[in-house]
This record gives C-alpha cells, sequence and structure tokens, in this order.
C-alpha cells in the first residue's frame, strides 16, 4: 500500500498563522493591556521618583522590563511590528476576491438573486417592453456607472442590471493602509530618531546634548546660540510666558533664527527644538546707588557681575562679586544680598553688603560712600527640548489616507440594481431591486427613489 503524501510547508503555515484575525485581536488586546501600565506609570521620570514610589524590587522588576520607556523598548516595538505583518497578510489573503469584484470588465449577474431581495418593488403600466428599455435606459444610465441590457429567462422581457461604487470596496483596505502607515511611522521614529534636552545660559551657545533617559550626549550637525530669553509673570508669581530667542549657527554661520514660545518650536534640517523650562543663574546686570556722605550727592551706575566699575567723583573702583538669595547678619535673614568690594583712591579695599530689601543698610559702614542696590536685572538659562522624528511624515501621511479612507467606507458603498421589465398579459411589470456592501436602510432609500422617479417615466 502507498503511503499519502503531506505537505508541511513552514512558509504556509506561517502564512496562515499570520493571517489569522484572532492574532490580530490577541495583539490589540496585548497592546491595550500594557499601554495600560505606559499611563499608570510616569515615562522617563526621574529615576529616584520611581525608587521612591515603588520601592527597590519593582523599581528593578521594572526597569528591567522596560517599563519607564516602554514605548521605546524593543518587546513593545515587536509588537507594533507584528501588528503590521499581520495586517499585511490579512489584507493580501483577502484582497484578491475584492480586486475581481472591483476590476472584473464583466461581472457576474444572477436575475435569480435580486428576485429574492426583501427590497424587491413592482408596478404596472401600459406601455411595452421596448418603449420602456428606451425610457429607462438614460436615467439608469446618469444615475450608476456600469449598465446593460440582457433578456430575462422566459423571453418575455428584459433585465436591466447597473451598479456604481464598485472602487468602494477597496475602502477598507485603504484603512489597513493608513494603519500600517501609522505604525511604521511610529516604530521608524523610536528607532532612528531621538529627544534629548539642554540649558543654553542667555549669550551662550552649544552644539550638544543629553539624550532623555539614556545616560549619554550627543553632537548636534548645528549649534544652538541663545541670543536673549524673556519671561513674563502672572499676578501670583508664575511663569506667563517664556520666550528665547535662538540662532542657529553653521560652521559659524547664521542658518535660521526665530523667538520660540511653548508649542511654537524652530524646526531645521530634520529637528525640532521645543521651549521647555526655564531656571536663574543669578545677576544678569545690577543698578547701583552711590550717595556722598559729606555732599549727599547720589549717583547710579549700572554694574555686572565680576565687571568693575569707576566711582563717581574719581573716589575708586567697585565691583560686585557675588550674590546671595538668602544672605545672614547677626543670625538673621536679610533676604537676596549682593557683596562687592570698594577700592578707594587713598585707602584699603572695603568689603560691602547690599541686601537688597534693606537699602539703608550700607549707613552702617564707615567710608565716603554709601551703597544700595536700586534694582538689578535676572540672568536666566533656557530650557530646551530638542527633538529628531523621522517617522512623522509617514504618520502624517497616515492619518490623511486614513481620513480617505474612512469617507470610502463609510459613504462610498457598491450599490447594485436590477429594473426587470416583462410582458403579462395586457400590462407590463416592472420590478426594482438593489443589494449594497453596507447600508442596507440605506439601499432600500434608494431603491425606492429609483422607483418614484421610474414610476414618472412609465
Amino acid at each position: 500500500m502507498g503511503k499519502s503524501k503531506s505537505t508541511n510547508d513552514p512558509f504556509e503555515g506561517l502564512w496562515k498563522f499570520f493571517a489569522s484575525i484572532k492574532l490580530s485581536v490577541v495583539l490589540l488586546l496585548i497592546l491595550a493591556v500594557t499601554s495600560i501600565f505606559g499611563t499608570v506609570i510616569p515615562q522617563n521620570a526621574d529615576p529616584a521618583e520611581y525608587l521612591r514610589a515603588f520601592g527597590r524590587f519593582f523599581y528593578n522588576l521594572f526597569h528591567a522590563l522596560d517599563l519607564f520607556d516602554m514605548y521605546h523598548s524593543w518587546w513593545f516595538q515587536l509588537l507594533l511590528f507584528l501588528l503590521v505583518v499581520n495586517i499585511v497578510v490579512c489584507s493580501i489573503e483577502r484582497l484578491g476576491a475584492t480586486w475581481k469584484i472591483v476590476f472584473k470588465q464583466k461581472p457576474a449577474f444572477n436575475p435569480d438573486r435580486f428576485r429574492r431581495l426583501s427590497n424587491r418593488k413592482t408596478f404596472d403600466s401600459d406601455q411595452s417592453v421596448t418603449e420602456l428599455q428606451e425610457r429607462f435606459a438614460p436615467l439608469i444610465a446618469r444615475k450608476y456607472r456600469f449598465h446593460r441590457i440582457e433578456n430575462n429567462a422566459n423571453g418575455n422581457g428584459i433585465c436591466l442590471f447597473a451598479e456604481k461604487g464598485r472602487w468602494g470596496r477597496l475602502g477598507v483596505y485603504t484603512v489597513h493602509l493608513s494603519v500600517i502607515l501609522l505604525l511604521l511611522g511610529g516604530i521608524i521614529g523610536s528607532r532612528f530618531g531621538f529627544d534629548g534636552y539642554v540649558n543654553i545660559p542667555e549669550g551662550e551657545a552649544t552644539d550638544v546634548i543629553s539624550l532623555r533617559n539614556q545616560n549619554r550626549r550627543l553632537k548636534l550637525p548645528f549649534t544652538i546660540r541663545c541670543d536673549d530669553f524673556d519671561v513674563s509673570y502672572y499676578d501670583s508669581g508664575a511663569p506667563k510666558e517664556f520666550r528665547s530667542s535662538l540662532t542657529l549657527l553653521n560652521n559659524g554661520k547664521p542658518v535660521a533664527q526665530k523667538d520660540i514660545i511653548v508649542n511654537d518650536p524652530l524646526r531645521h534640517a530634520g529637528i525640532s527644538i521645543y521651549q521647555a523650562s526655564l531656571g536663574e543663574m543669578g545677576p544678569k546686570a545690577v543698578t547701583l546707588k552711590f550717595t556722598n556722605r559729606q555732599s549727599q550727592m547720589e549717583y547710579e551706575r549700572r554694574a555686572q557681575p565680576g565687571k568693575p566699575i569707576d566711582l563717581p567723583e574719581g573716589g575708586g573702583r567697585f565691583i560686585v562679586e557675588d550674590f546671595r538669595h538668602a544672605d545672614q547678619f547677626r543670625s538673621r535673614n536679610i533676604g537676596e544680598t549682593f557683596i562687592g568690594t570698594l577700592t578707594p583712591t587713598d585707602g584699603p579695599a572695603q568689603r560691602v553688603r547690599m541686601p537688597v530689601q534693606f537699602p539703608e543698610f550700607d549707613q552702617m559702614r564707615k567710608g565716603q560712600w554709601v551703597i544700595s542696590v536700586v534694582d538689578y536685572e535676572k540672568r536666566y538659562y533656557t530650557g530646551l527640548q530638542v527633538a529628531r522624528d523621522p517617522g512623522v511624515g509617514v504618520v502624517y501621511t497616515g492619518f490623511i489616507i486614513m481620513i480617505i479612507g474612512c469617507y470610502i467606507t463609510f459613504f462610498v458603498p457598491h450599490q447594485r440594481v436590477c429594473i426587470e421589465i416583462s410582458r403579462r398579459d395586457n400590462q407590463t411589470q416592472i420590478a426594482v431591486a438593489g443589494t449594497t456592501s453596507q447600508n442596507k436602510v440605506g439601499m432600500e432609500n434608494a431603491v425606492q427613489l429609483l422607483v418614484d422617479k421610474l414610476k414618472k417615466l412609465a
């Protein structure tokens, strides 16, 4: 006896595995469940916050599973890739039958199928079959793209078959393509993009950023210079708006310039620079008042920390050396205080303490000049988020295609109608029926509307 041959093609088994709808459901459920973890667990936060919130054991466990940067983890991207392959295979598996329907030159036509439809409607006319055919054909040809006339099975009449929206059956595959592009765009951005941050003081520049959650630095193809930084506050003291004037330099030459605020980034060479945060770096400049004890003459001078200025009346030189946010004097907090050195022309240098809140404080010191702070200008650094996402174009394309696909799927149904005209005794009977790929209620209304128009012609 001969043995039956069995085909164990591994490719065929793999194809059937990825062509399974059950696999789609399982992958979507896994992605949904894991996304809950990505929502509950803050992403890319400080490790100290994780240790404080979860403890050492769960911190090590979550870190091993990449739950602190889940959407960039290898296993999450693998799930997305498997879903892409699953959608592609499922679409190819079912596209063949749809392709034949959409692009077949002469589609199959079975009048018996239309005779069994529940939306079939009939009415009679005194005109002949030929006269009704001549009246009906132009109306059907205007409303439907395909038009065909055949004799019916009894030979006592004809069947007019028409359809429209055949390509609407491709709408679901257009949506599939958009989902694939969205997933691919996310994978491309995650694998080949970056997300970092940098703090730049006013007037300084850098071409190196720190990558978020990766403990390494990246050199940019250009230099970012912060020309100016401005911040406005609410009455409560909270920042209202902060603005950075940035210039991008390539080989020392400006290639881009823009004032950026939150949600209004500077984009260049595929890299986006966002305004993210701010911070104080001490005084930028201070306005000082010099009062001559003898003449009571007052003078104001603007000084920058670390740069000496000449005193009025040739009285020497003064330099602001330090700034303290909360200075102490005799165990009391005197608040923001500038520390400077006064070097008169005819005496030793003197240390000068100038509290901002107590302008008369320096009167306790002996000497020709009493020095106080009128006002000072703060110096800030701008906190920038620097990101590159090469998949964003693919994602935008996916969104556009998804909108088109949804419109085709929901508003371009494939409709087919059959108008059967047959002679019975001294009357001619007209029967109208139609099928649709979706929205059966809408098709019933369409059939009724067509019947009303045909009655007027009959």
